[in-house]
C-alpha cells in the first residue's frame, strides 16, 4: 500500500526522528493512539502527528490495543480496520459498549473504499473513515476537527480558572493583574490540573503525565513540585487553587473562583 503524500505533507522522518515517534512522552499534550500493523504507515502517522504538537503511542496488535485503552484510553483513536488479534470494527464496538470509551473519539483507516463498507465502519461507533491511501494533511484536519468537538479544553490556546488564566502558545500564567513565573515542570502541573477541575489525580498519574516513563523519579518529587507551584500561585491572603485530597491526590479546586 502506497499512502498518497501531495506536496503539502511533511518528509519522512530520518532514524533519530522515527525512533523519537515511536516513544511515549510524558506531557500535557493531546494524546493520540495509532493502532495500525503496517510499520511504516504508523511511522509516517506518528511522526506528522509529533509535529502537529500531539503525543502519540503506537499499538500493532487489536487485543493489546484493547488492553491499553481499559488501562489509559487516549484522547483520540486512529484505528486500522484489519488488525492481528482483533479487528478494528470488534474494538469500537467494544469501546462503544462501556462508559468509560463510549465518546472517544475514533477515526478507522481502512482500505475498504465500498460505500456499503464505509456505513458499516461508522454504524460500528467509528467517528470518521478514511480510505488508504489517503492525503496525510487531510488526515491532520480530520484528526484537528474531532478533537475540537469533543475534547475542546485539549486543543485550547487558553485555560481559565477563577482570576488565574494559562496561556499555552506564550507559556505565560497570571494572578489577576500579576504575572506568575513557573518552572517547566510547575506549567505543565498546573496545565494539566486546569484542563479537568475538580478531579483527583493520584501522585503516580501525575508521574505518568508529567514525566517520562523511563525516569527513575519518587511519587514524593510530586509533592515537592505541587509546593512550589502553590507558593508561586498564592501571596497573602489569596485562596490556594490547588486542593490535597488526603490519600488519593490532587485536585484543581472545581469551586475555585465562584465563591
Amino acid at each position: 500500500m502506497t499512502t498518497n503524500i501531495d506536496n503539502q505533507d511533511r518528509e519522512w522522518p530520518d532514524d533519530s526522528a522515527r525512533a523519537a515517534a515511536q516513544r511515549p512522552s510524558g506531557s500535557t499534550l493531546p494524546r493520540v493512539m495509532i493502532v495500525e500493523d503496517e510499520t511504516s504507515l504508523a511511522t509516517l502517522l506518528a511522526y506528522n502527528l509529533e509535529a502537529e504538537g500531539y503525543s502519540v503511542e503506537r499499538i500493532e496488535r487489536g487485543d493489546e490495543a484493547e488492553l491499553r485503552l481499559r488501562e489509559e484510553p487516549p484522547d483520540l483513536l486512529v484505528l486500522d480496520w484489519m488488525l492481528p488479534g482483533a479487528s478494528g470494527l470488534e474494538i469500537c464496538r467494544r469501546l462503544r459498549a462501556r462508559e468509560a470509551t463510549k465518546s472517544l473519539p475514533v477515526i478507522m483507516l481502512t482500505a475498504r473504499g465500498e460505500e456499503s463498507e464505509r456505513v458499516r465502519g461508522l454504524s460500528t461507533g467509528a467517528d470518521d473513515y478514511v480510505v488508504k491511501p489517503f492525503s496525510v494533511p487531510e488526515l491532520m484536519a480530520r484528526v484537528r476537527s474531532l478533537l475540537r468537538r469533543a475534547r475542546p479544553e485539549r486543543v485550547a490556546g487558553h485555560l481559565k480558572a477563577g482570576d488565574i488564566s494559562l496561556d499555552r502558545e506564550t507559556r505565560r500564567v497570571r494572578r489577576g493583574d500579576r504575572d506568575i513565573h513557573l518552572g517547566p515542570t510547575e506549567f505543565k502541573l498546573l496545565d494539566y490540573l486546569m484542563e479537568k477541575p475538580g478531579r483527583v489525580f493520584s501522585r503516580s498519574q501525575l508521574l505518568d503525565a508529567l514525566w517520562d516513563q523511563a525516569a527513575d523519579i519518587d511519587e514524593r518529587t510530586v509533592d515537592v513540585h505541587v509546593g512550589r507551584l502553590r507558593k508561586a500561585l498564592v501571596r497573602g491572603r489569596e485562596r490556594d487553587p490547588i486542593r490535597t485530597v488526603r490519600g488519593a491526590g490532587y485536585s484543581l479546586d472545581e469551586t475555585f473562583g465562584k465563591n
